[in-house]
């Protein structure tokens, strides 16, 4: 039997938990379980919470619940009353809810993902949004996937024109949007079409285990019979020896037999600085182009698309702040746009500045490049010095694995915060003065050798992207 109201109540909240359907635990916990329980009066329960904002949540998603479990406890029907408690204690603001909210990674990662997977954007050029930083680069995408030189036909000269494409500019603006509409457009347009999709990273890994493996057979039989080859982020074969000589073979062959190349990267061809120069002399033999940062009026078109696809209507003053507040990012505005929907499930209020400042700060810390991690460095250096990451950390003492055991300590210095000392363990172990004697061989080397230097800066750069992708 129960004895007071408040044992009444904590049934209920078991109750609710128990019986939540498609709430999660944590909405309940942060919704249902911040209820006070006040009074029972014949058959109306008196609820308290600290502010109206947490009232209004609760009346608009959580009544239904919290019914069943009073009827459920007590074995009739009760009215439910919600008052605000106003105490002298520091008040629940809004916006220390909605961090709440979104610091919860049940929230952020599981739900978000179940309870809004429909609404993510198919890759089409349907939803590609198009402005002036990228009304061009669309085009030529456009171009590229409508023109059928395959199969024998026979190449146009608009074909050979835009054969290979190379399409540049920084993450997140959409590259590998364009490239995966191109290659749905084209197999709409001819089934038959075998469409190969890899990263510059993948093709890499897949040519080094290939000769480790002895299939390159195998390997060249996958890529040279493609009709249409996509790469995307290109940049990660440079200075790579053995994945520039069979990306090269692979090139010729796909385009002596007039098949298509589309491949992107964040920088043009001509910066690529350990990109052989018959590779690149190849890149820049089609169409070139960029995709740049979207301008206000394109990033808040959108905003109010990837809104539209959510099924939540945005103020304008809170789509003019996100707009204002990430000016360089695409996949950050779609982000922004995705936690406000999980917000408004949540919440059950509209969007508001105060839900978007949290959010916007949400966004952006989530998407900080990761810390580059050391296995990264040393697998970067050692496919392009050609030798195995386990020499890298070893006593081998050949010539190359010397070679490439300083750059990459060189580098792991240059772009981590770890202590000399830590560094010496990751690399067997080394003591602190040998450590010293490769950064400065590397200092000394960098001053009188051009090709060093553009090495280094190529892996350096590609190992920061790759913390980005």
């Amino acid at each position: 039997m129960l004895d007071s109201f408040e044992e009444v109540f904590n049934s209920v909240l078991e109750y609710c938990r128990s019986n939540r359907g498609d709430i999660s635990e944590t909405a309940i916990d942060l919704w249902i379980g911040k209820i006070v329980p006040v009074e029972l009066k014949g058959n109306k329960a008196i609820l308290s919470l600290d502010t109206d904002f947490q009232r209004g949540v609760v009346i608009g998603n959580y009544l239904p619940i919290l019914s069943e479990g009073f009827k459920r406890i007590l074995g009739f029907d009760v009215e439910i009353e919600i008052i605000v408690a106003h105490t002298e204690q520091q008040p629940v603001t809004e916006e220390k809810i909605i961090e709440n909210i979104i610091e919860n990674k049940e929230i952020k990662q599981q739900e978000l993902e179940q309870k809004f997977e429909y609404a993510k954007y198919d890759y089409t050029f349907d939803t590609f949004i198009v402005g002036s930083s990228n009304k061009f680069a669309y085009s030529v995408c456009k171009a590229f996937a409508e023109n059928d030189g395959i199969h024998g036909i026979g190449a146009t000269d608009d074909e050979r024109m835009y054969n290979p494409l190379f399409l540049y500019g920084p993450s997140g603006l959409g590259k590998t949007h364009l490239m995966t509409a191109t290659a749905k457009e084209m197999k709409k347009n001819n089934p038959k079409l075998k469409i190969i999709y890899v990263t510059g990273e993948t093709f890499a890994s897949e040519i080094i285990n290939a000769i480790q493996t002895k299939s390159t057979a195998k390997f060249q039989n996958k890529y040279r019979h493609a009709d249409v080859l996509l790469v995307d982020d290109i940049q990660f074969i440079a200075g790579k020896e053995s994945t520039q000589e069979e990306f090269f073979h692979t090139f010729n062959a796909l385009y002596q037999d007039q098949k298509k190349i589309f491949l992107t990267s964040d920088r043009p061809p001509k910066d690529i600085k350990t990109l052989e120069d018959r590779i690149r002399s190849r890149f820049e033999s089609g169409m070139v182009t960029d995709i740049s940062i979207p301008d206000f009026e394109t990033r808040m078109a959108i905003i109010k698309r990837k809104a539209e696809l959510l099924d939540l209507k945005i103020p304008d003053d809170v789509s003019e702040y996100i707009a204002n507040k990430i000016k360089t990012n695409i996949r950050q505005l779609e982000g922004v746009v995705k936690k406000l929907k999980a917000l408004n499930h949540y919440a059950g209020s509209q969007p508001t500045i105060s839900m978007a400042q949290s959010v916007v700060r949400d966004v952006v810390n989530d998407d900080q490049p990761l810390p580059v991690t050391i296995d990264k460095i040393i697998s970067e250096v050692a496919g392009v010095y050609g030798v195995s990451t386990e020499d890298m950390r070893s006593n081998k003492r050949s010539s190359v694995v010397s070679a490439a055991r300083k750059v990459a300590v060189y580098i792991v210095r240059e772009v981590t915060n770890m202590s000399l000392t830590d560094i010496g363990k990751e690399f067997g172990g080394r003591d602190h003065s040998t450590i010293v004697y490769s950064i400065k061989n590397v200092e000394d080397n960098l001053k009188k050798d051009e090709s060093l230097k553009s090495l280094i800066d190529d892996i350096m750069k590609n190992v920061q992207d790759y913390s980005r992708n």
